[in-house]
């Protein structure tokens, strides 16, 4: 299956704060706060969830297509992409702003503390997704990930129109979005992607009821952390996955997209929903042990022990594509 990843590409400025967040804020000064934490590690990495994804799918032996916006800084991270099997042809380079740059503090409990600037990422409403699908044949799937809300709503709105299946995950841009946009954007989705607060958060603003979400989208995935994730499809019993667990969490910056690469990749090879959410799972995992959401490595035989050892024998074939 050829995916085509829409979304941010962005560079990461993380950073770690060796307390709890909690810790310092204060109950009836919440409309107030004036904090800074002085923090132990910054680490500059390649980011952006249209990347993350992207990277994750490549490392998995796939060659995405990675649609989206970013400045003249980006000649580093096109080359990093390029050379591990990522198609660049319709990234956008412009002219007059930065790549985007994600800038985030992590906890002692893996609470994260960020900030956004979208620079370049402004000018990918401009980029005609209808254009990038022809002139690239073979395309089977797009995946619609956080990205300016004009180009996700235009991304969404081209695939309609074509009949493409896709993917909403407009995770971040929920905080921003207003109901009738966060409708459009999930409205006809194959899948749709959320974590547990995004599931709130979309509920909330559509004023749908799961039902509702349910009558719109073929699947809805949503990831809960160590707890795994859910699967739910209409007139069907919802589905709890395990998470693959982990006794060592270094960063987890970029995980859900590391989720998002296993599961899509799992599902080009044909299996079912169930399959692809442990493959999700144990390359979530296996981000979760590393710094930067571009830097784990999918070794095989890693792979096949976490699942072997979480779903039993023959889940490793989630990875390869192999018949289970």
């Amino acid at each position: 299956m050829r995916i085509a990843v829409t979304g941010s590409i962005a560079t990461d400025h993380l950073m770690v704060f060796p307390g709890r967040f909690e810790d310092q804020l204060l109950a009836g000064q919440l409309g107030h706060i004036s904090l800074s934490f002085l923090v132990d590690t910054l680490d500059i990495r390649h980011g952006g969830v249209g990347a993350n994804i992207a990277y994750g799918l490549a490392r998995l032996g796939h060659r995405p297509l990675l649609v989206g916006a970013v400045g003249r800084d980006y000649e580093t991270h096109h080359a990093h992409l390029a050379s591990l099997g990522v198609d660049m042809g319709a990234v956008r380079v412009s002219a007059t702003r930065h790549t985007a740059r994600f800038i985030c503090t992590t906890d002692a409990s893996d609470n994260q503390l960020a900030s956004f600037y979208a620079g370049a990422m402004a000018e990918a409403s401009v980029i005609d997704l209808a254009d990038v699908l022809r002139a690239g044949a073979g395309f089977d799937f797009v995946h619609i990930g956080a990205d300016d809300p004009a180009a996700m709503a235009r991304h969404t709105r081209t695939c309609r129109t074509l009949g493409m299946p896709f993917a909403a995950d407009p995770s971040q841009q929920l905080a921003w979005l207003d109901g009738p946009a966060i409708r459009e954007l999930v409205d006809g989705a194959q899948l749709l992607f959320t974590n547990e607060y995004e599931r709130a958060l979309l509920l909330d603003k559509t004023g749908w009821h799961e039902r509702d979400v349910l009558d719109r989208v073929g699947t809805w995935i949503t990831t809960r952390g160590a707890k795994g994730s859910r699967i739910e499809r209409r007139g069907e019993p919802c589905v709890e996955v395990e998470a693959v667990p982990t006794t060592e969490s270094v960063d987890p910056t970029g995980v859900g997209d590391a989720f998002r690469a296993g599961f899509l990749s799992a599902t080009g090879h044909g299996h079912d929903v169930v399959g692809a959410a442990r493959a999700g799972s144990a390359l979530a995992t296996l981000a979760l042990r590393s710094v930067g959401p571009q830097t784990y490595e999918p070794d095989p035989g890693l792979l096949e022990e976490s699942l072997t050892a979480t779903y039993g024998p023959g889940a490793a074939a989630l990875m390869a594509g192999a018949p289970l």
